[in-house]
């Protein structure tokens, strides 16, 4: 439960410090005293939206903290998850928010994001303001009463997971047929580019070997030349022009005659010997190459059209031969996959109708609980309405069958009759402004008991009731007190006078400035406030009398 709130620079409170007790906590005072300031701070502080016109006028940032004990479980999952822990059974959340819109929030002390305050703060406080009385005229909100009661949280998060699953198939398979057309066209394209590139039967390494023979046929007359030429000055004619060979023999002959005189002349005389064999095998070589080349116009216009071809595949396919084939290998398996279609059609056809089955017995399911939850909806609300001071109150819950959406197969709005004798109609054609707020009190009167968190706030749920339907309004909500803590922020007297902590909260000037401030009241102070609600303006006798009288019957129920 919420035992201390503590607020710093939110609107017009300055520095507040409220320490709330178990039981019923109810919060009066004056219109524009800053009653619902309290209810802004407490949703700032469980990671709610708020407005940078929340921070006090002079301040650059607002503060709020809260200190929770007694937590229940789904508070102490939440903080496992988010690798938090409880410090001496007390949980104390922070947040700072400033102009400039950032926010700098704590948990025990240890930094935390806006979202980690958001999920823990579910399950910690359900604040239940005026607007959602206002609720009931939207029936598509309905069901998530029947749910809630129902605890169909864990049958729907299934459902709609494959629900998901089940939509994602039909998107899947409704894309594919609209692609039918360009899925032909793509196939045939795939089909010539692979018989193009397949009757090319392409080689890495093939284009530059290519080169390297069309340069030899094209310049056959002069690398013979060339060749022949180097020939002749290795080996000469014959005759008696001596070739390079001949030369270095003779060189080689008169260093080795040195060498026989002067051992050091050895090492020359071998290098020399060697360059001669070395330049002999040259000789041999370039004899053969130059017998080898021979003109082959024919061979020639192959490599040509060759050449051509790889240009012309490579312009379209990749640079290099690698590149070209790769892109084959890639268009192969495009081209599977596409000729694969039907088949993979057929599959996602047949587990989009096996996800379609699975939802819709899943809905089924979770239709015929709601139908049960509602049958105990209808009888404990309108049981809790006519406690309420609406005795001839009935509700009914509508329960139509619709196509599979995101709730499943049901169409669920509230029915009420508030005369005898009326059949039930739709909330929005039959309820007034106060019987729409005892309506929602009655609703979360009988959801109260399976609500998980472990405060529940009502912001001003009184509006539009008075007379005895106020003290059967404060009974309703004494009676969720019993079970939980509660706060109220409300302007009648028979509801502050059932609470077991009272707070008055009021405004002052000094300086110029407006600020709010929240007192625990004691006795005389609850005679001094019911009496000024009661009285207005002008505070008589008879209204600290029936101030008086009201908190007896208060402490005589207890």
């Amino acid at each position: 439960m919420l035992t201390e709130l503590y607020i710093e620079n939110i609107a017009v409170i300055e520095k507040t410090n409220i320490e709330f007790t178990k039981g019923l906590n109810v919060l009066t005072g004056e219109t524009g005293a800053g009653k619902s300031i309290v209810i802004d701070a407490i949703s700032a502080v469980l990671g709610r939206r708020t407005s940078r016109e929340l921070v006090r006028t002079g301040a650059d940032s607002s503060y709020v903290s809260a200190t929770f004990t007694d937590v229940g479980d789904a508070v102490l999952k939440t903080l496992d998850t988010l690798g938090y822990s409880l410090e001496d059974g007390k949980l104390l959340i922070e947040r700072e928010f400033t102009l400039a819109g950032k926010n700098n929030c704590r948990v025990n002390g240890r930094p935390a994001a806006l979202s980690a305050l958001k999920d823990i703060g579910r399950y910690l406080i359900n604040i239940h303001g005026q607007h959602e009385s206002y609720e009931l005229m939207s029936p598509d909100l309905h069901i998530g009463y029947i749910d809630s009661l129902g605890n169909l949280s864990q049958d729907l998060e299934e459902y709609r997971r494959e629900y998901a699953h089940y939509k994602e198939l039909t998107r899947i398979l409704n894309q594919k047929e609209s692609d039918d057309r360009d899925r032909a066209r793509r196939a045939d394209l795939l089909s010539f580019q692979i018989n193009e590139l397949e009757e090319a039967d392409l080689q890495i390494g093939e284009q530059d070997a290519l080169v390297e023979e069309r340069s030899v046929l094209c310049n056959s007359q002069r690398l013979r030349e060339y060749l022949s030429n180097a020939s002749y000055l290795l080996s000469g004619d014959g005759g008696e022009l001596q070739g390079a060979l001949s030369v270095l023999s003779d060189v080689s002959d008169q260093v080795d005659s040195a060498a026989q005189l002067v051992s050091s002349f050895t090492d020359i005389s071998e290098r020399l010997r060697n360059c001669y064999f070395e330049l002999q095998d040259l000789a041999s070589d370039i004899s053969r190459a130059g017998d080898s080349i021979e003109d082959d116009p024919q061979r020639l216009e192959e490599i040509e059209q060759r050449l051509d071809l790889i240009n012309k595949l490579s312009k379209k396919y990749g640079d290099t031969e690698e590149e070209m084939l790769q892109y084959l290998e890639n268009i192969k398996a495009e081209f599977d996959a596409i000729c694969r279609f039907e088949e993979d059609r057929e599959k996602l056809t047949q587990e989009q109708q096996a996800s379609f089955a699975l939802c819709n017995s899943l809905a089924v399911s979770i239709s015929e609980k709601r139908r049960k939850i509602a049958d105990d909806f209808c009888s404990q609300v309108t049981e809790q309405m006519r406690k309420l001071d609406m005795p001839s109150a009935t509700v009914a819950v509508s329960q139509l069958t619709c196509p599979l959406g995101e709730n499943g197969i049901d169409q669920i709005e509230f029915l009420v009759s508030t005369n005898a004798g009326e059949p039930p109609k739709p909330v929005a054609k039959v309820a007034s402004g106060g019987e729409l707020s005892r309506m929602m009190l009655a609703i979360k009167t009988v959801l109260s008991h399976s609500d998980p968190t472990d405060t529940l706030i009502f912001d001003e749920v009184d509006t539009g009731i008075s007379g005895s339907a106020a003290r059967r309004v404060g009974d309703a909500l004494k009676g969720v007190s019993s079970g939980t803590q509660a706060l109220c922020v409300t302007h009648l007297p028979q509801i502050a006078a059932l609470a077991d902590s009272h707070f008055l909260i009021s405004k002052s000037e000094k300086d110029g400035r407006t600020y709010t401030n929240v007192a625990r009241l004691s006795y005389e102070g609850r005679v001094d406030e019911l009496a000024r609600i009661i009285g207005g303006v002008q505070v008589g006798d008879a209204a600290y009398d029936y101030a008086r009288e009201l908190l007896a019957d208060n402490t005589s129920a207890n």
